[in-house]
């Protein structure tokens, strides 16, 4: 009973959230130069003033700011989140679409940055002072300080055109006529590098935090208790350290799983894979406002959504939590 007033408190406020965000989006987006209609009428060929009047009369673009803004917050009220005149469909169909493609991307990235950077931070600390712990940090240090999109570049230029190991771009092969198992390995061999390049960046911030975290657990004084009792190492490192040692590094993977999105935009742009980070950038390109900002609420309704999950594991982990709630 507990659990699930706290759940319902945190959706309550989520919804505020999302509302606060809809309003600032609106206002941001439309202080940005350029004008929507100008941008379809230059594409049509046919940028006259007339023209351009009409387009900005048929997607509401004439109207007082006052009505546009009540008008939008009043759709989203109503999980509208509008239509796109650059595209012609409606931006819940756009973003329904695109949208499996980046989950299939952040959470495989999200899985490979938590493994292996909470992996690799065990064993550093167990390691500390030795070559090892040296030679992780060092590889930890060296992914994060490289820019995202130039990982990106290089893991193309290495592995789909020198050596011809995986695929560079797209989500599938086109034209591939695949079905089945061999759909799914297809899709799993495009996954790869775009899912390893955004994943190693984020793994250096986990296996960092993990084994400055292990080293502060293992000099308290119940882990000294712990040794004091004859319990073995291997136990004590379980039990006692990791379980404690975890709590920061949930709290940052609560924080940065919605940050995957951020960073998606720019690997899915390069790896032309087919997903919501793409479809903001080519909305920004077009002016299409209504896009770009039913793509701000959907990834910020993932970041609340994946922040009460991280309250949830926190229950989970530290039983305290839930006693003291």
């Amino acid at each position: 009973m507990v659990i699930l007033t706290a759940i319902l408190s945190r959706l309550a406020k989520a919804i505020l959230t999302l509302l606060a965000i809809a309003v600032l989006n609106f206002f941001l987006i439309h202080a940005a130069p350029g004008d929507p209609a100008a941008v379809l009428a230059g594409e049509a060929g046919a940028a006259d003033p007339q023209f351009i009047a009409q387009l900005r009369e048929r997607f509401g673009l004439d109207q007082p700011f006052h009505v546009q803004l009540w008008t939008y917050v009043s759709n989203v009220l109503t999980l509208d989140l509008g239509y796109s005149f650059r595209q012609d469909a409606p931006v819940s169909q756009l973003i329904a679409d695109r949208l499996p493609a980046t989950l299939l991307l952040t959470a495989t990235a999200f899985v490979i940055s938590l493994t292996l950077g909470t992996a690799f931070g065990v064993l550093a600390a167990s390691q500390r002072g030795r070559p090892a712990d040296s030679l992780i940090t060092t590889f930890a240090l060296l992914f994060y300080a490289t820019p995202l999109y130039w990982a990106a570049l290089m893991a193309i230029l290495v592995f789909s055109v020198q050596l011809g190991w995986l695929p560079g771009f797209g989500f599938e092969t086109v034209g591939g006529g695949y079905g089945g198992l061999e759909r799914v390995l297809d899709v799993a061999r495009h996954l790869v590098l775009p899912a390893l390049t955004l994943g190693l960046f984020f793994m250096a911030v986990y296996m960092r935090l993990t084994r400055s975290s292990m080293l502060e657990v293992a000099q308290m004084d119940f882990v000294k208790t712990a040794r004091a009792k004859g319990l073995r190492g291997s136990v004590i490192q379980r039990r006692h350290i990791l379980r404690n040692a975890l709590l920061p590094v949930v709290t940052l993977a609560g924080l940065q799983a919605g940050q995957l999105v951020g960073g998606a935009v720019l690997t899915e742009t390069v790896f032309a894979w087919p997903g919501i980070g793409r479809l903001m950038f080519e909305s920004l390109e077009a002016r299409d406002y209504n896009t770009i900002l039913g793509v701000f609420i959907v990834s910020a309704a993932m970041v609340i959504l994946f922040n009460i999950a991280t309250d949830l594991i926190y229950r989970l982990i530290d039983p305290r939590i839930g006693a003291k709630a």
